[in-house]
């Protein structure tokens, strides 16, 4: 999102975390710029009865946890690292001076957050009323046209295990399993050494 060299020159530290690592919890106060070098980031809230709901997760280049920052509010979700993982962080004080003397990388931000606006209220829409393998389909469909902006049949790879996409689609991860079969049974999906293909 923004150049690596940008945000070292604003004085941004590259901080190593390992496998599962809290970064920041929910009801944190929101003090951080996090971008990924490399590994992958999930947010995630639990429900009353223990049932993790994941937001979303993140990748290479990938910022995550920004809103925060800029409403001074607290985070609404924990994020928890998905594999060893290299994150860039730059604190608030400096990312504001940053986009005030960058006004291009402000326009990508906004742009990356009206995208991820865009998400939720696809997702939110597809949980709240659409069976299964059509809500497990439109997920993917969304990962491939507007987040890797891929076209062609089968060519791209779900980057989600199957639990993933449960817990980000509300679905029991057996049901998630069986509306994937049956997308692909149908010629939806393709599964090729247990790797799911759109």
């Amino acid at each position: 999102m923004i150049p690596q060299e940008t945000l070292l020159n604003f004085g941004a530290q590259i901080k190593h975390f390992e496998k599962n690592s809290l970064i920041f919890s929910e009801n944190d106060i929101a003090r951080n710029y996090y971008q990924i070098v490399i590994g992958a980031v999930k947010m995630n809230n639990f429900n009353d009865e223990g049932k993790e709901f994941i937001q979303g997760i993140f990748y290479k280049s990938q910022s995550f946890g920004e809103p925060p920052l800029f409403i001074d509010v607290k985070y609404p979700a924990n994020a928890v690292t998905l594999s060893e993982s290299n994150i860039i962080v730059l604190p608030k004080s400096k990312l504001l001076l940053l986009l005030e003397k960058h006004p291009e990388i402000h326009l990508k931000i906004t742009q990356s957050l009206a995208q991820r606006l865009y998400y939720k209220a696809i997702i939110a829409s597809e949980i709240s009323s659409q069976e299964p393998g059509h809500r497990v389909l439109r997920f993917f469909d969304y990962l491939k046209n507007d987040v890797y902006k891929l076209h062609g049949e089968f060519n791209f790879k779900i980057p989600h295990t199957r639990q993933q996409i449960a817990d980000i689609l509300g679905l029991r991860v057996e049901t998630t399993i069986r509306a994937i079969k049956n997308l692909e049974k149908k010629g939806y999906l393709k599964i090729i050494n247990r790797k799911v293909y759109r």
